[in-house]
């Protein structure tokens, strides 16, 4: 049983391994990875920012940064789906299955590298946001548990995407379906504006919305803005309790889901 649960970790450790330095074989990928959320930091910072007023005069910069925070490993969660469909379209996935290993490893390796790989494009936007302007305002060990939420729910997504890419099994496709469902959730949240603006059911939604529990827990933990509204629901009242149920139940629903579905696929 020991060796067995030797043999497992080792497996996803090799994989993980491989897809990191597919990763960094590619620098040009990461480049252009990065480039969308700075422009969408740029975008809110110099060109929408002024013309958004937050209650109390509050600081919209460092408010909209976590937003952006958050819609970035959202969207991020595809490029796992999309990862693993190109290893399945090319037939990598086979070759996998024709050698002595765990074959969960394959799913396992994917997701975890993709916290590298998130890790290091929020460290990069951080550091983009700190030039423009974006501070914390909270202690170092709360700055790194915001952080630690934020990598929780962009692991919990990129499961999202593995079931995708597992069930189109294109990455073309996965990335444009990805977005399609991605998108009007994290617009619909509290990422970009606050949700006592919307209109009466789309704050029953926003205020449910794991993407906004998640934004309020993070903004919470780093001292940025957080308007929440007179009578905020739980999950805006507790949010960091609010954000780990989610992204709790979102493994416990699609993990099992994609392994199941590899399964079959192996089969």
């Amino acid at each position: 049983m020991i060796a067995t649960a030797r043999s497992a970790v080792v497996d996803c450790l090799l994989l993980t391994q491989r897809n990191l330095r597919n990763t960094l074989r590619i620098p040009q990928a990461l480049v252009f990875n990065m480039m969308q959320p700075i422009l969408f930091v740029l975008l809110f910072s110099y060109v929408f920012g002024e013309a958004i007023p937050l209650p109390g005069g509050a600081n919209y910069r460092e408010y909209v940064i976590i937003g952006i925070f958050v819609q970035t490993v959202a969207f991020g969660g595809m490029t796992t789906g999309a990862g693993l469909a190109d290893d399945m379209r090319k037939g990598l996935i086979d070759r996998f299955r024709s050698i002595p290993m765990t074959q969960s490893a394959v799913l396992v390796g994917r997701t975890v590298s993709d916290i590298f790989r998130n890790a290091l494009t929020i460290v990069f936007m951080a550091l983009i946001a700190l030039l423009v302007g974006w501070r914390t305002h909270t202690s170092f060990g709360a700055v790194i548990s915001g952080f630690l939420v934020l990598l929780l729910f962009a692991f919990a997504v990129s499961w999202i995407g593995t079931l995708l890419g597992l069930a189109v099994g294109n990455p073309e496709a996965v990335i444009s379906g990805g977005l399609a469902v991605v998108f009007p959730v994290v617009w619909l949240s509290n990422a970009f504006v606050p949700i006592e603006g919307m209109a009466p059911w789309m704050q029953a939604v926003a205020s449910w919305n794991p993407v906004s529990s998640v934004v309020v827990a993070v903004r919470d933990l780093l001292g940025n803005p957080n308007p929440v509204g007179a009578d905020p629901v739980w999950p805006l009242q507790h949010p960091v309790a609010a954000a780990l149920l989610w992204s709790a139940a979102l493994l416990l629903i699609c993990v099992p889901l994609a392994a199941r579905s590899y399964r079959r696929k192996a089969q």
